[in-house]
């Protein structure tokens, strides 16, 4: 609109101006007068003829100039129409309501649709929203597929104003004075060869057998061979027929490429090769396991194995018998269904010793700190690498922000009248105070960043331990010097336990300091219930003969009578879900002073049901949902709990939400349990 006012601007000035030449002339002729009467006269009779002709030619010529310029006109703009008609990019005009004002002729051949089509754009392409094209900004293009076409769709505002508008063709709100252009661009082709390129991209894998040795050790003598040819025909074979290469690195490692589009095929059959090695039976008692490490990189080759080794050990670290997929900071999990077999060699945890001691020996202050909440395996940990700094002569702090009633009690044995340093407990605060880059940080049972008491302590040093006995996620303690996690352990008290028999042939310890350890792996087995293996024993073994008593530790963990009632409260009120399922909820009124225990406990009491497979109980706290889940041995409460964010053991896990009710939490529950059901990963 602004520029057909401007060129009518510049027609009336160009048609104006020899008119206004005349009164220039005649101001010019005026001095002319005072030097010369003759000349004056003779320029005013010429200026009167001029103005008399210029005056003739506009009355005569105006018409006939405005009619050509609006012949003119006209013709531009059919020419324009015809343009856009024939526009080889589809183009369609909408209203703010996302309805079809006008379409070109490529557009409609595309759509198959006619002209006079003036519905929703929603009609024809479902995924084009009023609400997509309502937003403030429509944002960058987007993609629509059409009769197996793939179009992207590039979207444009047209403002204008109200006044300009006929009201009666087009209904206009006095809040929306625009309308949306469209322009789709056919990129079917390109979307073709990229994906192409990916499926021809080379992906690279790690494939170890988890128990190799454990497995040869079950058998004869004259069967191993057969069972290591077993191994490798049937790792070839499942990886042959996928156009792969595999090269055998060491007796239980192999090393596979294969292209990326037979990735999504071994995804969509879930990695069957887990199973099928567990078939193999020579007389070996123990199944075979594998895990696998892919590794997925645009980068360089290079990259890809490095994603691969991460993977594996990723993989490892949370059990094995698992398949790993690292794509950049994406990971996917597969498998890890089985229980992971229990190592006898204690050459890990020697070795695991020797390197600890040598941190400790070249470092002056040690940090120690376990998750937030603390439990009685963190605690007994942290105990324990407490005694192993004093046996060193190093400085030891045990950073421990909240202690729980169930805590307390064993707190209490480490005080200063029973010789203990006012300092040993110390806060999150105190702790950002004293540590420096040449401290030592030790994180006990938990291997993520954001569960230990003090995340900031760990971005202080560049000297962090991690003793865990927890599966490892996405989310890990990054730069460790040094790290021992091991998932096949019952506790983190049972691999410190380990570790303090050969970290120093003088470590002697307290009977209270046995106590709390001997505590920790009573906790975390349910009274040698759960998770227990030859080791567990012979690490309660080893603290009952430095003074650990059964009677003293089963009198010190006892709960007071609101815990008590809490968690009988939990269990009366457990709804049974699906059959098998039991789902409750613990109360956390005022007076039970650490109700995720409790939930902790009901969980528990909750699997001694019949026909109860796994159980769930919720517990509300600190703007939280605490979820603690347990089962026996035919479920994977961890699978389920990684779905909802959190991690564990297959028997024992748990995830902690947020910004969510209980009855909201429950609700994720039941549907992760239905989904999961659907996909075959758990069965009832």
């Amino acid at each position: 609109m602004k520029n057909e006012k401007k060129s009518k601007g510049q027609l009336k000035n160009y048609m104006y101006w020899p008119l206004l030449m005349t009164a220039v002339i005649v101001l010019m002729n005026v001095p002319l007068y005072c030097f010369n009467q003759t000349a004056g006269i003779y320029v005013s009779v010429f200026a009167a003829v001029y103005f008399a002709v210029v005056l003739v030619m506009y009355l005569v010529n105006r018409s006939g100039i405005r009619s050509e310029v609006i012949n003119f006109a006209t013709q531009y703009g059919t020419v324009q129409k015809k343009l856009l008609d024939e526009f080889q990019i589809p183009y369609v005009l909408l209203d703010y309501k996302s309805k079809i004002l006008w379409m070109n002729k490529e557009f409609s051949e595309i759509t198959e649709k006619d002209k006079k089509y003036y519905k929703s754009i929603a009609t024809i392409f479902p995924t084009i929203t009023r609400e997509k094209l309502d937003k403030e900004e429509i944002g960058d293009d987007f993609h629509v597929e059409w009769n197996e076409r793939v179009y992207r769709v590039k979207a444009d505002r047209l403002y204008f104003d109200e006044k300009n508008v006929d009201a009666a063709l087009i209904d206009l709100d006095a809040n929306n004075q625009y309308l949306i252009a469209l322009y789709l661009f056919d990129e079917t082709d390109l979307h073709y060869y990229i994906q192409e390129n990916r499926e021809l991209q080379l992906v690279s894998a790690l494939i170890y057998i988890d128990n190799y040795e454990e497995a040869l050790d079950s058998i004869e003598e004259v069967k191993r061979s057969l069972l290591v040819a077993l191994i490798d025909r049937k790792v070839s074979k499942y990886f042959s027929e996928k156009d792969s290469i595999i090269k055998k690195l060491e007796k239980d490692k192999y090393f596979v490429v294969f292209r990326h589009k037979y990735l999504d095929e071994l995804i969509r059959d879930k990695f069957s090769i887990l199973e099928e090695v567990k078939t193999i039976k020579v007389g070996n008692e123990m199944a075979v396991t594998l895990s696998m490490g892919v590794g997925i990189s645009t980068a360089s080759y290079s990259q890809k194995y490095e994603y691969s080794r991460m993977a594996i050990d990723l993989a490892l670290g949370r059990g094995g018998d698992q398949v790993v997929i690292k794509e950049g900071e994406k990971i996917t999990y597969f498998g890890g269904k089985s229980r992971q077999v229990e190592k006898m060699t204690r050459v890990k945890a020697r070795v695991k010793a020797h390197a600890l001691r040598e941190i400790f020996e070249s470092r002056e202050q040690i940090f120690i700190m376990g998750h937030s909440i603390s439990d009685m395996d963190a605690f007994g940990a942290a105990i324990g690498m407490y005694c192993a700094a004093q046996v060193m002569g190093k400085k030891a702090y045990i950073v421990l922000n909240d202690v729980t009633s169930s805590l307390r009690p064993m707190k209490e044995c480490f005080t200063e009248d029973k010789g203990y340093p006012e300092d040993m407990f110390i806060e999150s605060e105190e702790a950002m105070e004293l540590v420096n880059y040449r401290s030592v940080v030790v994180v006990v049972d938990t291997n993520r960043p954001n569960y230990t008491e003090c995340p900031e302590l760990l971005g202080r040093t560049r000297n962090i331990v991690v003793f865990d006995h927890h599966r490892q996620s996405s989310e890990v303690i990054e730069n460790a010097v040094l790290s021992y996690i091991e998932s096949y352990a019952s506790s983190t008290c049972e691999m410190v336990a380990e570790v303090l028999q050969y970290f120093d042939e003088n470590i002697h310890l307290k009977p209270n300091e046995a106590d709390s350890i001997y505590a920790g792996i009573l906790i975390d087995t349910n009274n040698f219930m759960t998770k227990t293996g030859v080791r567990t024993f012979e690490a309660a073994a080893y603290l009952r003969r430095c003074g650990a008593e059964v009677t003293r530790v089963r009198k010190l963990l006892r709960d007071d009578m609101a815990a008590y009632k809490a968690r009988a409260e939990a269990v009366r009120h457990a709804q049974v879900y699906r059959g098998a399922f039991a789902i409750s909820i613990c109360p956390a009124g005022s007076n039970v002073e650490s109700p995720t225990i409790a939930g902790a406990q009901a969980a528990n009491e909750l699997l001694n049901i019949v026909g109860i497979k796994a159980s769930f109980v919720l517990t509300e706290y600190n703007e939280k949902i605490y979820i603690s889940s347990r089962s026996i041995d035919e479920i994977n409460v961890q699978l389920i709990m990684e779905r909802l964010g959190g991690g564990g053991h297959l028997n024992v896990a748990g995830a902690q939400l947020k910004d969510c009710t209980v009855d909201e939490a429950k609700r994720k529950i039941q549907e992760t349990l239905d989904q999961m059901l659907e996909e075959g990963d758990i069965e009832v």
